[in-house]
């Protein structure tokens, strides 16, 4: 990667969140001269930030049309809209427009494994970033996931594994992965984006200058034209040699590369048919990376996933609780309910709250063909049952704990209760890890019957 030359003259930080501080340190690292503005009056670190930048120009409150126009770089925070009409108007003088990540990978030196999807980003992120480690790389992992972007930067650093929002990919030029994905595409975020298309194009720049991409097998979404000298790797589905897939061979099954048995389905410990995916994307990146194969299937033995994604809870009176309170759209939930779904048991899902602008009735599908009963909480838990009523079951519940409760009430023996709110949690809750540890409380509250 080649280095930034530094400047003399001023550029403008939008947004004093964890991104936007990320690039203040940064600059400041450099020796550059920026300014920070953020469209709160209050932002909630606004005494930390004075704190450790204490001469530093701090512009507070809405953006005016006029206020970006003397810079010559502006670094955008991902929750800020380059549409924004200040934002916009400085775009169409001339004046470069970025974020964090286009910043990243001006001074990033080793390769980079670039991951986004609409769902299962920060599982296979965390694979391929601890299948790294197992193989003594020197690995650093981050981006949207934990760590920011410019916070990894380290001279010994020998890979990157970045796990990369829409959001983040609006504003970049051309990444230039050593390998790049996306995993899978579902509605999300359609208040921000004017449409699916929209939506999909953001993401479809995770694939400028990559050296090899990665795609679904069974998701035509994630599937660019592809350039003649750009390498496309396959995963997901039945293996054949366009790379990794599922084999079965005297009734056990196997990932594979190729036609390459690898090991059997049932060693992972991750649970959901979702999860094989995950793993078979995980050693496709894995292997574009360079990564050695036993080093990967060692870590795909122990790996147990990730904190509020299908995470098993516990097992009450013979019912088991899953918490993917992580799951915030609809493709996250069609997901789990179709990998935890165990006929002839059911599950009993509780979902709701901010839907985003989502059309709920792509649930339908997937309750049709594994039967469902819903316990909806949440600002939209009417639109969600209005959505689904024709397919599933229905209770509504005041709050978590009367929600456990009332799943709790329905389940029997063998079924399980998921906790995937295809919603995001503002509504109710701090964020998404903190209705998880509700559910979680609620769940581990619960009084068995002797």
């Amino acid at each position: 990667m080649t280095q930034m030359i530094a400047t003399n003259r001023i550029k403008a930080v939008i947004g004093a969140g964890v991104t936007g501080l990320s690039v203040a340190r940064f600059l400041k690292r450099q020796q550059q001269s920026f300014v920070l503005f953020d469209t709160r009056t209050s932002p909630p670190s606004l005494e930390s930030i004075r704190a450790e930048f204490p001469n530093l120009q701090l512009n507070l409150g809405e953006l005016n049309h006029d206020a970006l126009l003397d810079y010559d770089e502006i670094i955008v925070s991902p929750g800020i809209a380059v549409e924004t009409p200040a934002i916009a108007a400085a775009k169409a003088m001339g004046i470069s427009v970025i974020g964090d990540i286009e910043l990243f990978v001006r001074y990033a030196k080793a390769p980079i494994v670039a991951i986004t999807g609409s769902n299962a980003k920060s599982t296979v992120t965390t694979l391929v970033g601890e299948m790294a480690v197992t193989a003594g790389i020197k690995v650093a992992v981050g981006g949207n996931l934990g760590t920011p972007a410019l916070e990894l930067l380290a001279d010994d650093v020998e890979l990157y594994v970045m796990e990369l929002s829409s959001f983040q990919l609006e504003t970049v030029t051309k990444l230039n992965a050593k390998v790049a994905t996306i995993l899978n595409v579902s509605a999300d975020h359609l208040d921000r984006y004017a449409d699916m298309r929209a939506y999909i194009l953001a993401k479809m720049r995770v694939y400028f200058g990559a050296e090899n991409i990665v795609v679904n097998r069974n998701d035509v979404l994630t599937q660019p034209p592809l350039a003649a000298a750009t390498k496309a790797i396959y995963f997901g589905g039945k293996a054949d040699f366009g790379g990794f897939g599922l084999m079965e061979d005297e009734g056990i099954l196997y990932l594979a590369k190729n036609l390459t048995r690898l090991m059997p389905a049932s060693e992972l410990k991750i649970s959901g048919k979702h999860n094989i995916d995950n793993a078979l994307a995980a050693l496709a990146l894995g292997d574009a990376a360079g990564i050695p194969m036993i080093a990967m299937l060692e870590t795909l033995r122990k790996f147990r996933g990730l904190h509020h994604r299908c995470e098993f809870v516990a097992n009450k009176n013979g019912i088991d609780f899953y918490n993917d309170s992580k799951g915030t759209n609809i493709g996250a939930t069609v997901a789990a309910i179709a990998g935890l779904s165990r006929a002839p048991a059911h599950l009993i899902v509780i979902a709701g709250g901010e839907g985003k602008g989502q059309d709920f009735t792509e649930l339908k599908p997937v309750i049709e063909k594994y039967p469902c009963h819903f316990v909806l909480i949440g600002r939209d838990a009417l639109l969600i049952a209005e959505a689904v009523k024709a397919v599933a079951t229905i209770d509504f519940a005041n709050s978590m704990v009367d929600a456990v409760e009332k799943a709790y009430a329905k389940a029997q023996v063998g079924d399980a209760v998921l906790l995937s709110p295809a919603c995001a949690s503002f509504d109710m809750f701090k964020n998404y890890e903190d209705r998880g540890e509700q559910f979680c409380t609620a769940v581990l509250g619960l009084v068995e019957s002797v």
